[in-house]
């Protein structure tokens, strides 16, 4: 796969993780008192949490087309916990606690961050872009 595809790939996971945490974050926000979720989390900290994570999506996609690659794997996989934590609600209640809607945008975001570890993890590991950047930098 060559890098324009892999770029086009990155894109189109970075639009699908945004969609799916601006829908569960504000969800999230919005019904607040109906998710469950540890003490220390409050909306203005949701509200927080989806901005400074995704500045580190932007970024990360600025690294990689860049072709900084190990730099860039750390900022997606930084922005990748943006939908990897959402199932993380399941520790605080029982799962007949969460309306169906609930359990629909934290799966979706989970899968949406899933998506993106994998993304990175064959970047790294199978197309091992990352020499690359050592062809560039030379």
């Amino acid at each position: 796969m060559n890098n324009q595809k892999n770029r086009s790939l990155l894109i189109a996971l970075l639009i699908i993780n945004a969609i799916s945490t601006i829908l569960h974050y504000t969800d999230n926000f919005l019904y607040y008192d109906k998710y469950p979720q540890p003490t220390w989390i409050t909306p203005d900290s949701i509200y927080l949490a989806w901005i400074v994570l995704t500045i580190f999506g932007v970024v990360g996609y600025v690294l990689y087309v860049k072709g900084i690659f190990w730099a860039a794997y750390v900022c997606l996989g930084v922005y990748s916990i943006t939908g990897l934590s959402s199932p993380g609600h399941y520790f605080y209640a029982a799962q007949n606690i969460f309306t169906g809607k609930m359990h629909l945008l934290i799966w979706t975001d989970a899968i949406a961050g899933i998506s993106l570890l994998i993304f990175i993890l064959r970047s790294a590991l199978v197309l091992k872009e990352w020499h690359k950047e050592r062809e560039v930098n030379i």
